[in-house]
């Protein structure tokens, strides 16, 4: 393992053992933060950046936060490749602009947990691009 996704992990561990120590779900921590859980989750995996006007709110929705893991938490994230994942061109073209992901648990019809998933983006429609 290269020594950034050593560094990578570690820091994860980290900020998730901050959250357990909380006591709080992400959809928790979302709901006192104002943003959706998937993105909280995303925080803590180190797969999307903080940003200076949610430091407040997330620092105080998880207190053992340091100020040196929100520092980090602010830093954009490492990106690298990883063989395990697929390769496809095409998973790394698709635009995310204003698209909202929610992640909740919900109960069955007949009583069992279950997972719901919603994707909210915008429409863009095909252009044909015709030179003129």
């Amino acid at each position: 393992m290269s020594s950034e996704k050593k560094i990578k992990r570690a820091l994860v561990e980290q900020l998730l053992e901050a959250k357990s120590r909380s006591g709080k779900t992400l959809t928790m921590i979302a709901a006192e933060t104002g943003l959706t859980n998937a993105y909280v989750g995303q925080l803590f995996h180190r797969q999307a950046q903080l940003h200076p006007e949610q430091v407040s709110p997330l620092r105080n929705a998880v207190p053992g936060l340091s100020d040196e893991l929100l520092e980090k938490m602010r830093a954009p994230p490492l990106r690298s490749y990883e063989p395990t994942l697929i390769q496809d061109p095409t998973v790394y073209r698709m635009s995310a602009v204003g698209f909202f992901c929610e992640v909740n648990k919900i109960r069955g019809k007949e009583g069992e947990d279950r997972v719901q998933i919603t994707l909210n983006g915008k429409f863009l429609p095909h252009i044909v691009q015709i030179v003129t």
